[in-house]
Parts: structure tokens; C-alpha cells; sequence
């Protein structure tokens, strides 16, 4: 999945499957993470969010399922 850049403390880049709806998101550290079932509208408000770090503590990460990909 293609992923592009972020301007964030916490995450470097971001990709969206609208096909199978998944959020792949890469963390400074280098951990990427893949969360399924994420509408449109929940990728599409990360990346307008003026803190892409706190939208994400708030609106993915206790939300969607995900794992962990190498």
C-alpha cells in the first residue's frame, strides 16, 4: 500500500485501502500497523487533523482492530 508522508511528531506516513478499507499507518520508530474496517471519513479527518498524534489516541487506536505488519 502506497503511504504518504505526514508533518507529526507520532507518525510518519499514512495509506488507505478504500477497496478493503484498511488504514496502514507508520509511527516515528518505524512500527507500521494496519486497521481494518476504518471508513473513508475516519482517514479522510486524520489527515485534516491539526494533531495527527491525538486524533489518532482518540479516533483509531481504541476503535478499529489491528495488527502489527513487518
Amino acid at each position: 500500500m502506497d503511504r504518504q508522508p505526514l508533518i507529526s511528531r507520532a507518525l510518519r506516513s499514512v495509506g488507505y485501502s478504500e477497496q478493503s478499507s484498511v488504514l496502514e499507518i507508520e509511527f516515528q520508530n518505524g512500527t507500521v500497523y494496519q486497521f481494518f474496517d476504518v471508513p473513508k471519513a475516519v482517514h479522510e479527518s486524520l489527515l485534516a487533523a491539526p494533531s495527527k498524534g491525538r486524533f489518532f489516541d482518540a479516533w483509531i487506536k481504541p476503535r478499529f482492530v489491528f495488527r502489527e505488519i513487518l
